[in-house]
């Protein structure tokens, strides 16, 4: 059974930086891309970034271009997304999602996800 379990959500003022965390567990992640989704309120799903099991390609929204950052550890079977420069528009939940391959931005090409962790910016 996969798991991917979120990480480092919390209330930052805007302007402010969190840090997001995403283990994965239950079976090995070679070769899979994870990648991270964020839905906020009366919104749909939307893809955030990405990344493949190499590191060698990146993928991020336009909202989150030059202020998100994705990395991932392979010997932890974990991914990070660093947000700088939080928005109150960038209050969402955040959802880890993994996929074998390379990554996708449609939400349903992605068949593991975590529970998401909340993320609130304040004004």
């Amino acid at each position: 059974q996969v798991q991917l379990i979120e990480s480092g959500g919390g209330l930052v003022q805007a302007g402010g930086s969190l840090r997001l965390s995403c283990a994965a567990s239950g079976r090995t992640f070679s070769n899979h891309a994870l990648g991270w989704f964020r839905q906020a309120p009366g919104k749909e799903r939307e893809f955030v970034a990405a990344i493949t099991w190499s590191g060698n390609s990146i993928k991020y929204a336009d909202s989150a271009q030059g202020r998100f950052a994705i990395s991932r550890d392979n010997t932890k079977n974990t991914v990070y997304l660093q947000m700088n420069s939080l928005e109150p528009e960038d209050t969402a939940i955040y959802y880890c999602v993994g996929r074998s391959g390379l990554w996708r931005t449609s939400k349903n090409e992605w068949p593991y996800w975590g529970q998401g962790t909340q993320v609130t910016v304040s004004s």
